[in-house]
């Protein structure tokens, strides 16, 4: 697809739909009629209480119309929650870190939303620290030529590519932000001059922008080091999806909220009840009620039914059209046919676990986040983790070292993590779901087993002695705790294929039925699908 090949209006539209936050001019955006009106009545009724479905259930609330949140779990939050096990201890689900905007000095703003001030953002002490067989890297926050100059000290004659590199990245931030700025307003003759970065990058992905401008192997592993953070390795990846978070996350930063991730929900729960809306947990939905190709509102796995103007899906896509809609078959059969060549993002294999003693103080570790890595080839560790091998690397996430009383005194709480393929689970499923689950748990265990011996032999000493909780989470555990299509953690796989301006759109066939969250525009990750559900509110907005 040609630059030239797409209306500019719809060019900036798409790209912009591209950027993680959004920004919505409240004053001008229409404003309901409080919440009066008929029993089971609504103007938006929204699926799921992931972080998408909650900023948009916000957004109708702050503007007084009359919403209601259906979360088929006993809390809010989707990965954004946590769990609590005895001895005190409180896992987050997913987050390690995301970023978060300032206000008056303070880290402490949900995207969109500034009258929510009670969420406080706590910087990490470092980015993340990447070891290799043989050297590492501890990657300063907030320090891009601090960064910069780690990697041309280890790779010098890599200089000019490192700096041709971040220049793109930067770049491409600086082209996003000028188009955004100009309206739309851009003579497109001009465009390859004038917006070079964007043009680059625009239908790449980003092996390729990292192939134009390294050429040793290694530095090419280094420099896409938090390929797991979008789950795809480079050669898949579309550029847009490495490039523009991970610049941001460079500059500013890392942060993670006091409280935990299910802070950022409670924050938002608590917003939308104060502003007349309601979150209702422990509520599936089965299906969504249609007529005339129109949704009209959705039924519970109760049988209790709630009518509404608009139906938006914080439900994976896969089930929402599939399952909810399932009687739209036929009407949906060309959106069915494009999304069936859509593949889920990877899963997650984690291990939770709480010590009984200060082991992360009498090692040493100053860490927060670290990446132990046995190689340098990201396609064969993408392999690895689709057939659900745990050999390779890992991810170790030391929650104590973000800030003090994380853990109850004298303890420790840490998770490790590897991303996962479902199909290696797939042969458990139906076992699993019926109770079933001895072959389950020893497979789990097994693979548990073999994460905490790394961690102990190359980070910390004494490990296992020290266990005091252990959880293990797996993708069919995802499945079970969010039924997200295949446990996925990302939605869809961020491919060109399915990337800006090619992303499956807010709406859908059916009139009145939207998407929200990882499945949709923007993407996968905490930020985008914050600003996804605050951008398909948008949408629906310019119809009333």
């Amino acid at each position: 697809m040609s630059i030239h090949s797409i209306d500019r209006r719809d060019f900036l539209k798409t790209w912009l739909a591209a950027l993680p936050l959004v920004s919505l001019d409240w004053a001008s955006l229409p404003k309901g009629q409080g919440t009066a009106g008929q029993e089971n009545a609504y103007d938006a009724v929204v699926i799921g209480a992931g972080l998408g479905g909650l900023s948009c259930a916000a957004a109708f609330a702050r503007q007084n119309f009359r919403v209601l949140v259906l979360e088929q779990h006993t809390k809010a939050g989707g990965y954004a929650t946590t769990f609590k096990r005895p001895g005190g201890f409180v896992f987050d689900v997913s987050l390690h870190a995301t970023t978060a905007d300032e206000r008056d000095g303070l880290h402490n703003l949900i995207p969109g939303f500034p009258e929510i001030k009670e969420v406080e953002f706590v910087s990490t002490p470092h980015l993340y620290r990447i070891i290799y067989p043989d050297f590492e890297l501890n990657v300063p926050s907030r320090d891009l030529p601090g960064y910069i100059r780690l990697l041309t000290e280890k790779f010098p004659e890599e200089r000019e590519g490192i700096a041709g590199l971040f220049e793109d990245m930067t770049g491409l931030t600086s082209d996003l932000s000028r188009y955004s700025q100009a309206g739309g307003k851009v003579d497109m003759s001009r465009f390859p001059t004038e917006f070079p970065y964007l043009l680059k990058c625009f239908n790449s992905t980003w092996g390729t922008l990292v192939d134009g401008r390294i050429k040793n192997p290694k530095l090419k592993a280094v420099v896409s080091g938090l390929w797991g953070y979008y789950g795809l390795p480079p050669s898949k990846l579309a550029c847009i999806y490495y490039a523009l978070p991970t610049i941001g996350y460079l500059q500013a930063g890392g942060w993670y909220p006091r409280g935990r991730s299910q802070a950022l929900s409670d924050a938002l729960v608590k917003f939308i009840a104060g502003h007349g809306g309601q979150v209702l947990t422990g509520r599936k939905v089965d299906q969504i009620l249609v007529q005339d190709h129109a949704a009209q509102g959705v039924r519970t796995s109760d049988g209790k039914e709630y009518r509404a103007r608009v139906v938006v899906s914080n439900a994976n896509a896969y089930d929402t059209v599939h399952a909810m809609a399932a009687g739209e078959a036929e009407y949906l059969k060309d959106y069915l046919s494009r999304m069936d060549k859509f593949t889920a993002s990877l899963s997650t294999f984690n291990v939770f676990l709480g010590l009984k003693k200060d082991l992360v103080r009498e090692t040493g570790l100053k860490d927060y986040e670290v990446f132990y890595e046995t190689g340098y080839d990201i396609e064969a560790g993408y392999q690895a983790a689709l057939e659900g091998k745990v050999e390779g690397g890992f991810g170790l996430t030391l929650y104590d070292n973000i800030y003090p009383g994380y853990s109850p005194a004298g303890k420790n709480t840490l998770t490790l993590i590897t991303l996962q393929g479902y199909e290696p689970w797939q042969r458990f499923e139906t076992d699993y779901h019926q109770g079933r689950k001895e072959a389950y748990r020893a497979e789990k265990n097994r693979m548990a087993d073999i994460l905490i011996e790394k961690a102990e032999k190359t980070l910390l000493p004494g490990l296992r002695r020290a266990i005091e909780v252990k959880e293990i989470g797996t993708p069919l555990t995802n499945v079970r705790y969010t039924l997200n299509h295949r446990g996925a953690i990302y939605g869809w796989d961020q491919t060109l294929d399915n990337s800006e301006p090619r992303r499956l759109p807010y709406h859908t066939p059916i009139k009145n039925l939207w998407l929200a969250g990882a499945w949709t525009r923007p993407g996968g990750g905490y930020s985008a699908v914050l600003g996804s559900g605050l951008q398909c509110f948008g949408e629906i907005m310019k119809g009333w």
